[in-house]
């Protein structure tokens, strides 16, 4: 660096305070290591170089002394002294460095903008020879001036104060100690509470923010709503407005960064530190990772309708419970006068099963209810069950309100599953096979991963809910998850989704009482059409079958919804000739017997059909001569007895395209039918949980191009046909749970493709020796089926690979009957 004695300067005590100026500037700009401090530092020093010159020439006509510059030099002598010990600042002394360079800068802005433009003026007075008086008034303004600089600005503080609890909290005590468990875990530093909107998140927050133990942990404590529009510098001004510090605008987010950084480092001297971001959306991470700081003491809490998982740990907040939601609503709803307890009680659990366990819907219908007759509560449930909702209520917004942002945020394609989401019945507990199926055809999706994602996607924004059943899904095999929606969220989709005219809604949702239609089928003139892709229609128990005549040209995805035990497919199905996917659901307690299935037959598109819960003969199916079906799955259905040589079809004719197969809980199948051995194209053949299968057919060697066999679950299969070793592509092999399997095909090491066995609880099973034969297998297991079958294997068989998984005993399963 160039000496400043160098320059017969010394100290700029006695120097020219331009020349003074453009050496500190020179030497600032060398260095790197403080941007964009030093950047901003020469930025104002260069701003003032032209004024300073201008005073120079002035001092020196006049001959004046360098006593009113003072302030100025020794300020520029502090920025020498800085830039000098620049090369040698340590890494852990550049926080205090930083600090010195922002106030050097602040001082030299202040007398750039006033003191320095002050004294110009007074030089100019002098040159003119009006100095007298006129000058003295100029320095009394340079004095009040000063005295203005050094009063305090007042500041609003209460920027960022936790609100106040302006009600009783219901329901919260459980998650509350949850939470703040977690919270005082010194080894938690960031936190998620997550939920579907209107479901308390900002209230449990609030609640946990007054808690006596947090408060009494918590030396400061920041609460701040971010909203979907967050600003980082906005709420960083907040944290110093309100700590104190006058307002301050940062020009980019690394000042702000720093100035986050500074106050933290300087609060977290008193205490622990506390800051609550209320309300963040979807896309805000970069937004969290600026807040992110690595300082002890000091913790984050985010409340969102989405998850952050890469944030810190996620607590999901649940809807209330019935007791729970029962005391908001007496809570928010007084009782109506002249009502027996028998009949108040009955219209509250009505009431309670609409709101599902929202507060916020809760806290809306209660106050609606509030102070009305008995007659108004009455209406009010008559009306729902008339299918009105309450996002349909004009006197009621408040829930839309809520819940429409959320839909609003959603990518185009999650808006458009979300919709779809609206075409199931309420309550429905929907295996993820089933709307995974109707994506891949609706959207045209290859990939069953990639609808998966879309299912994860909503979760995460709480907009639906996956429940696993247990077991790890393997190839694509998601009937091990169950979907489940709020009602509230399904009537938001349905909502949506009617906002078109009927006729022109791309997803239609019929539903047939008794053998009454909706006036707009019975009233639409001859040959009507309706547009829409994705079609859903639902009748109760006493619907007899009748149909109406309705053109649905359009239909790509058809869902049947039954619940009588005799059931007639309706003749306008054939008229289909765009269907894709097919699926019938009974809902009734037995199987129900189906009529007129030859409807299907000659369906050119058709690639998908889901049987659930119906009595069909497994012969109906290759006789529909469906060329384009892809895939066929039976669940829970009655197939009665099978017959082999009743006829004679040439299945690689009939069923040309059909590529997987399964059937799951199907009670009464002893064994598969000839037919499904002569499915040459098949590639995944998957029987689960049929109990009374006892054998595969020994043609089952004939599947030549068949990946995946899966008979997971059938306990009273007593062994795999030898013939399975001709299976020349099969790459997964499932057995688990098949506790009745004694031995597996002596020649299964021909299976040279085969790589992964899942085999949990067959431990009774003998290998065979050919098993050695097989390389870079995987297999998964519990403990005891290692121990008994594949410890003694493993130094003799090249990269075997077992996993041992326990078995979990999973009460979701529940949940599916």
């Amino acid at each position: 660096m160039t000496d400043w004695v160098d320059l017969g300067l010394g100290s700029i005590g006695g120097a020219l305070v331009s020349e003074a100026l453009k050496l500190v500037i020179e030497e600032a700009k060398k260095y790197k290591s403080f941007k964009p401090l030093s950047k901003d530092l020469v930025s104002t020093m260069e701003r003032l170089l032209p004024l300073t010159k201008k005073i120079d020439s002035m001092q020196n006509e006049l001959d004046l002394g360098s006593g009113e510059l003072k302030q100025l030099r020794e300020t520029i002598e502090k920025a020498r002294v800085l830039v000098l010990k620049f090369p040698s600042v340590r890494f852990y002394e550049k926080s205090n460095y930083t600090r010195k360079i922002v106030e050097i800068n602040e001082d030299l802005a202040k007398f750039c903008d006033i003191d320095l433009q002050l004294l110009q003026y007074r030089n100019q007075l002098t040159l003119l020879g009006v100095a007298g008086n006129l000058v003295d008034k100029v320095d009394g303004l340079s004095k009040r001036m000063d005295g203005l600089m050094s009063v305090p600005v007042p500041v609003f503080r209460d920027l960022c104060s936790v609100p106040k609890l302006d009600k009783v909290v219901v329901g919260l005590d459980w998650p509350l100690m949850e939470l703040k468990k977690r919270l005082l875990d010194d080894a938690v530093v960031n936190l998620v509470v997550s939920a579907p909107p209107g479901c308390g998140k900002t209230t449990l927050a609030t609640q946990l923010c007054h808690d006596a133990d947090v408060i009494g942990h918590f030396k400061h404590i920041f609460f701040n709503v971010v909203s979907s529009t967050p600003n980082f510098r906005v709420i960083v001004q907040n944290l110093l407005q309100h700590n104190g510090y006058a307002p301050h605008t940062f020009e980019n987010d690394s000042q702000a960064t720093v100035g986050l950084r500074k106050l933290l480092e300087e609060l977290r001297e008193d205490g622990p530190i506390l800051l609550v971001l209320d309300d963040v959306w979807r896309g805000a991470e970069s937004l969290l990772q600026k807040f992110r700081i690595n300082l002890p003491d000091y913790k984050i809490l985010v409340t969102s309708r989405f998850d952050f998982p890469s944030f810190g740990y996620n607590y999901r907040l649940k809807p209330l419970e019935n007791e729970d939601a029962k005391a908001l609503l007496i809570q928010w709803a007084s009782r109506p006068h002249n009502t027996s307890q028998a009949e108040y009680e009955d219209l509250l659990q009505k009431i309670l099963k609409r709101c599902n366990g929202f507060p916020i819907v809760i806290e809306v219908v209660g106050v609606s209810l509030k102070g009305r007759s008995l007659n108004t509560w009455k209406g009010q449930v008559e009306s729902w069950s008339q299918g009105e909702t309450i996002l349909d209520s004009p006197s009621q917004p408040t829930v839309l309100e809520c819940l429409q942002p959320s839909f609003i945020a959603l990518e185009p394609n999650l808006k458009e599953c979300f919709l779809d989401m609206g075409s199931f019945l309420e309550d429905q507990k929907i295996r993820a096979s089933v709307i995974i199926d109707i994506w891949m055809e609706l959207y045209g999706k290859n990939s069953s991963i990639l609808c998966m994602k879309y299912l994860e996607d909503l979760a995460s924004q709480n907009l639906l809910k996956l429940v696993p059943l247990g077991n790890e899904t393997e190839d694509g095999f998601y009937n091990e998850f169950l979907v489940t929606q709020h009602d509230i969220l399904r009537e938001l989709a349905i909502r949506q989704s009617e906002l078109e005219a009927i006729l022109e809604r791309k997803r239609l949702n019929l539903e047939i009482k008794e053998d009454t239609f909706p006036d707009w089928c019975l009233n639409a003139p001859r040959n009507t059409v309706v547009n829409a892709s994705l079609l859903t229609i639902s009748t109760d128990d006493l619907f007899s079958s009748n149909w109406v005549e309705i053109e649905f040209p359009k239909v790509e995805a058809l869902v049947l919804n039954l619940s009588s035990p005799d059931y007639a497919l309706p003749s306008f199905i054939a008229g289909m000739t765009k269907l894709k996917v097919l699926t019938i659901t009974n809902h009734g307690f037995y199987p129900a017997r189906l009529r007129n299935f030859s409807c299907l037959s000659l369906l050119p598109n058709l690639k998908r059909i889901r049987l659930e819960k119906v009595s069909v003969t497994l012969l109906d199916i290759p006789r529909l001569q469906l060329a384009s079906l892809k895939k066929l799955s039976l669940v829970m259905c009655s197939f009665g007895e099978v017959f082999y040589d009743s006829e004679e079809i040439d299945v690689s004719k009939a069923l040309p395209s059909l590529q997987e197969i399964d059937i799951d809980y199907c009670y009464d199948l002893y064994e598969l039918p000839y037919w499904v051995s002569e499915v040459v194209s098949l590639k995944t053949l998957s029987i689960t949980n049929c109990n009374k299968l006892t054998v595969l057919p020994e043609a089952i060697g004939n599947l030549s191009k068949l990946e995946v066999l899966r008979v997971s679950s059938c306990i009273n299969l007593s062994e795999l046909p030898e013939t399975t070793d001709k299976l020349s592509n099969l790459r997964f092999l499932d057995i688990s749970h098949c506790l009745g399997l004694r031995k597996l095909p002596l020649k299964i090491g021909k299976l040279q493709k085969l790589k992964k066995i899942s085999m949990r609880k067959c431990w009774r099973c003998e290998l065979p020796d050919s098993v050695r034969e097989l390389e870079d297998l995987e297999v998964k297991c519990e403990e005891e089926t290692r121990l008994v079958l594949w410890e003694r294997l493993m130094p003799k068989m090249r990269n075997l690979r077992v996993h041992e998984e326990e078995t979990e005993h999973n009460l979701n399963l529940l949940q599916m009957f």
